[in-house]
């Protein structure tokens, strides 16, 4: 089956901007048969006629103006892509990818820290979920990732620890547990929740409670800022993971979670062919989780 292809797409669109094949060939420096012949390779790809032959040169269909649509997006996108690889990259860049809550407090701090250190150091910040970052890992479209509660790691990869991090519950200032200073899983049994899915084992509930134990979920919202605001509307409460608690607005109160079981690991991910777990960013990450962790020790205290 005929498919659409870069050379095809770049005649296309010179014979449409010329209104002649002849004018394409000759800005393109190709023979006018074998423009001839691109445009029909292009025509079967679309399965219909991309331009009316006319006495006097062609005119574009309406196929051909949905084809150039899309055709500019992608020319234009290859170019681009061209032009960056002239380009050499800065040895001191890096592409570091993180999950959301990371990049409330923990990657930022790491930024401005190894941007301290190493001055020309440029750093590229990729959010996304764990499964879409170590992706990226694997295909080298990033050098590192900070991850949260990886089990198993695709080959080639490896994990650092970076700490472990503590759960919280984020409950409306005048809840009655809003003044406590911790609360075991017990007491919160009958709360309403507000949650990112409807099934409680891909929510952070699952990380510590009672499997036997059926939430009451009030909202379903899977963006922090909807589910804190559904929270100081007194609407339910929510799981705040311990990397996203400095960045809480006052119109929520923060409870630590009296269980063993309310954490969460954050590692940093690294391919053994690439990027080591001592380049500087990875110390500046190290740094900041050992800063970040003193500071939630010392809200878990009494």
């Amino acid at each position: 089956m005929a498919e659409f292809t870069v050379t095809g797409l770049r005649v296309v669109r010179e014979a449409a901007r010329g209104g002649s094949f002849t004018r394409a060939a000759e800005r393109l420096g190709y023979t006018q048969s074998a423009v001839s012949r691109q445009i029909t390779l292009m025509e079967a790809a679309a399965g219909q006629a991309l331009f009316e032959r006319q006495s006097r040169g062609v005119r574009p269909t309406d196929a051909c103006r949905i084809v150039l649509r899309h055709a500019d997006a992608v020319l234009d996108a290859l170019d681009a892509a061209r032009e960056e690889l002239r380009t050499p990259l800065p040895p001191s860049r890096i592409r570091v990818g993180a999950f959301s809550t990371a990049t409330a407090a923990l990657v930022p701090r790491a930024i401005v820290a190894a941007s301290r250190r190493s001055p020309g150091l440029q750093v590229r910040l990729r959010e996304g979920t764990s499964a879409a970052l170590l992706s990226a890992l694997t295909r080298n479209r990033i050098d590192l990732a900070v991850l949260s509660g990886i089990a198993e790691l695709p080959e080639g990869l490896e994990a650092a620890p970076l700490l472990q991090d503590s759960l919280f519950v984020a409950v409306p200032p005048g809840h009655p547990l809003a003044a406590a200073a911790g609360v075991r899983p017990s007491a919160l049994r009958e709360e309403s929740w507000i949650v990112g899915s409807a099934d409680p084992r891909t929510t952070l509930l699952g990380a510590w409670a009672d499997p036997a134990w059926e939430p009451r979920i009030a909202h379903v919202a899977r963006d922090w800022v909807a589910k804190l605001g559904l929270v100081a509307a007194g609407l339910g409460i929510t799981v705040v993971p311990g990397l996203a608690v400095p960045a809480l607005p006052p119109t929520v109160s923060i409870v630590r979670i009296d269980d063993p079981a309310a954490v969460r690991p954050t590692v940093l991910v690294y391919r053994r062919s690439g990027l080591a777990a001592d380049h500087p960013f990875a110390e500046a990450l190290r740094d900041s989780a050992a800063e970040l962790g003193a500071e939630l020790r010392q809200r878990l205290r009494p």
